[in-house]
């Protein structure tokens, strides 16, 4: 059947005749040519003599899962994504097709509004070839040439064509925000809102109405119906930011949001269908708070259908230094003053510092060092690095075999204001708060320390 080679194509695959019909004739009336059929064989028989823009299938047929299907379209036609049709409350298939590689699902009876909104994201996707360029030309962060970053950068690549859920695992200020703003922006919902949400951040009692919003009237000084980090990513991207910080009870109903694909307002008496993608992140073991009953399993198994690891950035080698370059070319424009030259002492220093905070510490040493520097040379000193044995005996506190008190509980302390201020962005109110001092305690202690930008 060649009906309109023009035109954008979808494959549908399902036994059942109606489902067949009620599908052929949505994408009709989106503008698009759809071809049935009605089991695998005849399938396959569609994928050798056509090109598709979108594929949807059912995970039972006849001759076969859909589940196989998902696995041939992802080895011979890799830029070709496929949506899978679940029954009703099955989460485990769901999961399943999109561990597999199927780009969505839809559970049964099928959602008309959720089918369209599926539909226009995956025949808006770009190209593998677009996809590459960009990610080779993004933010400073992702820069590098050793074999963790061109992984990671590859992976993104991958992640970003597909609608399942990604979870970023790493340590403080490794970039696990910038690697989802990539993979939204390389992904079909580009043009959608990305919402980041810091889940540390906010108090437990505002949580439910702060992520679903609220009804006019739902409680005391709701004066004005008002949306939600879901709404407000309708068609776009949600990031949940340090997700492991989430509290049980709101674990529980974000699994359902998810699951379901809908929510309820705060004060309100209906749902409402929400289209998002999920992407988290936490610099915790998700997987051990799991095991420790801090975090709900099956919402553990819903937000990591794919897992993205960003490597710290003592792992990478020398791209500390292709780093440093380009926050040094960001700064001296920031500042319009003459870009700053590394010496070969600062380099080997930087290459052979361990970095607890990460790209974010980096950017936090250049940035203090521009404003000491002397002349045009950033040395050794500007830097202000910590000794390497410090650093790592801080950490543990059974090696510090030749450091005066003092030097220690300074190195102790200087770590802690580091992992507090990296949690917080650097935003220093915040960082008092988490540390339970004032915030003029906190910038004397800075001050003592030498960690002041």
């Amino acid at each position: 059947m060649k009906r309109g080679d023009c035109q954008k194509r979808v494959l549908i695959v399902d036994d059942e005749a109606d489902i067949r019909e009620l599908l052929d004739l949505t994408m009709v009336r989106m503008g698009l040519v759809a071809d049935c059929a009605a089991n695998l064989a005849e399938a396959r028989q569609f994928l050798a003599s056509a090109h598709y823009q979108l594929c949807l299938t059912d995970m039972r047929l006849p001759d076969g899962e859909g589940l196989s299907l998902v696995r041939h379209i992802g080895e011979v036609f890799p830029e070709l994504p496929v949506a899978v049709i679940t029954a009703h409350g099955s989460a485990e298939n769901a999961v399943a097709a999109l561990k597999a590689g199927a780009f969505d699902y839809l559970s049964k009876p099928v959602s008309l509004d959720q089918l369209r909104a599926l539909v226009k994201t995956a025949v808006g996707l770009p190209s593998a070839e677009a996809a590459s360029t960009s990610v080779a030309d993004d933010e400073f962060s992702l820069l590098g040439s050793s074999s963790a970053m061109e992984e990671v950068r590859s992976l993104i690549e991958r992640v970003a064509r597909s609608q399942a859920p990604v979870h970023i695992q790493g340590e403080s200020g490794s970039g696990k925000e910038m690697a989802a703003r990539l993979i939204h922006r390389l992904g079909a919902r580009s043009a959608g809102t990305f919402v980041p949400v810091n889940c540390g951040a906010i108090p437990e009692n505002l949580m439910e109405s702060e992520f679903f919003g609220y009804r006019k009237g739902a409680f005391t000084g709701a004066d004005q119906d008002r949306d939600g980090f879901f709404q407000t990513a309708h068609g776009g991207t949600l990031f949940l930011d340090e997700v492991a910080d989430l509290p049980p009870a709101m674990q529980v109903k974000l699994l359902r949001v998810i699951q379901e694909k809908k929510l309820r307002k705060v004060g309100s008496p209906t749902e409402d269908a929400v289209d998002v993608r999920i992407l988290s992140a936490t610099h915790q073991n998700l997987r051990a708070l799991v095991e420790q009953g801090k975090f709900r399993q099956d919402l553990y198994f819903r937000l990591n259908v794919i897992e993205l690891r960003m490597p710290s950035l003592r792992e990478c080698g020398s791209d500390v230094l292709l780093l440093a370059d380009r926050i040094l070319q960001r700064l001296a424009k920031d500042t319009e003053g003459p870009l700053p030259v590394l010496s070969v002492e600062a380099k080997r220093a930087l290459v052979s510092y361990p970095f607890p905070g990460n790209v974010r510490e980096l950017e936090n040493i250049l940035e203090r060092a521009m404003a000491l520097r002397t002349s045009n040379s950033i040395e050794v000193a500007d830097l202000n690095l910590a000794p390497v044995s410090v650093i790592y005996s801080a950490e543990d506190p059974g090696g510090v075999e030749g450091q005066s008190l003092q030097d220690y509980l300074d190195q102790v302390e200087r770590q802690v204001l580091l992992e507090a201020l990296n949690k917080t962005r650097f935003n220093r109110t915040a960082a008092a708060k988490v540390l339970g001092v004032t915030f003029r305690s906190l910038r004397y202690r800075m001050e003592r320390l030498g960690l002041n930008d």
